[in-house]
């Protein structure tokens, strides 16, 4: 890991003034960021951290929506959405192991696009909206591919918008080692209709249409059966093959409708 420099912005003014200043990166929780420079996969002249911008921190409920902010950390969306989302409280509760929980914020993980990470298929899923220091971009426009968003350089991600659906799930098949989604599924039934979203498959999250329509015509897990999921263009490493990962995400869209239905009814 090469010298660099450190700075901690008060604001997102000063943030976004250092990150347009030199080959700075910006540090939220490092859960991803720390491993890169100690691997040396990146070299920046400057990190900035945006831990002291309490402004881009926390939850807010509204009635038909939720926003949260992009330092949030995963072990606050675990313990304080359980009663007004509980998918995506279960979903946060699931990443890594404690001490990722209580470091890693949903801003970094999205704006990193792993694909075998889960936030990106909750965004993806309930058709969210992620907000920046400069506009607003709706979910489907996002994810771009294999660590690659819609960010510019110099943007910085300051919240995400949740819509509150009917019914929501996720399920996934996790390495044991990392807890990273080898297959994840998230579905939730949206003011727009059923959204499919599938993490870990692919280079990066992208939604399963024909799931989709299924799904809308019966919300029900049976509603799955007998429809293909191509395996071409899917993953293929020590983990899992292709073939595999496509028989993972029928059977892990199946447990997310079951979850989904589960957390409808309040159990």
């Amino acid at each position: 890991m090469k010298p660099f420099d450190y700075a901690r912005p008060a604001s997102l003014a000063e943030a976004s003034a250092l990150l347009a200043s030199g080959e700075s990166r910006l540090l939220a929780g490092g859960m991803t960021l720390l491993p890169v420079l100690k691997q040396r996969l990146a070299d920046p002249d400057r990190l900035v951290d945006l831990s002291a911008i309490a402004a881009i921190a926390g939850i807010t409920c509204g009635a038909d929506s939720l926003t949260i902010g992009a330092m949030t950390r995963h072990v606050e969306v675990a313990t304080g959405l359980v009663a007004v989302l509980p998918a995506l409280a279960a979903l946060a509760g699931g990443i890594g192991d404690q001490a990722v929980r209580n470091r890693g914020t949903i801003g970094g993980s999205i704006a990193n696009s792993d694909p075998a990470a889960d936030y990106p298929a909750a965004v993806l899923g309930l058709g969210a909206t992620i907000v920046t220091d400069r506009r607003e971009i709706p979910a489907d426009d996002f994810f771009r591919g294999l660590f690659e968003t819609a960010l510019d350089p110099a943007e910085i991600i300051v919240a995400v918008r949740f819509p509150i659906p009917a019914a929501a799930g996720y399920a996934k098949f996790e390495s044991p080692a990392s807890r990273f989604a080898l297959v994840g599924v998230f579905v939730a039934q949206t003011a727009s209709g059923v959204r499919v979203a599938v993490t870990g498959a692919g280079p990066c999250v992208f939604r399963q249409a024909a799931f989709e329509r299924a799904l809308e015509a019966e919300f029900d897990a049976n509603a799955l059966n007998g429809i293909p999921v191509d395996p071409r263009g899917l993953n293929a490493d020590l983990h899992a093959e292709a073939d595999y990962r496509a028989h993972l995400i029928s059977v892990m869209a199946k447990r997310a409708v079951a979850r989904a239905k589960e957390f409808a009814r309040g159990a």
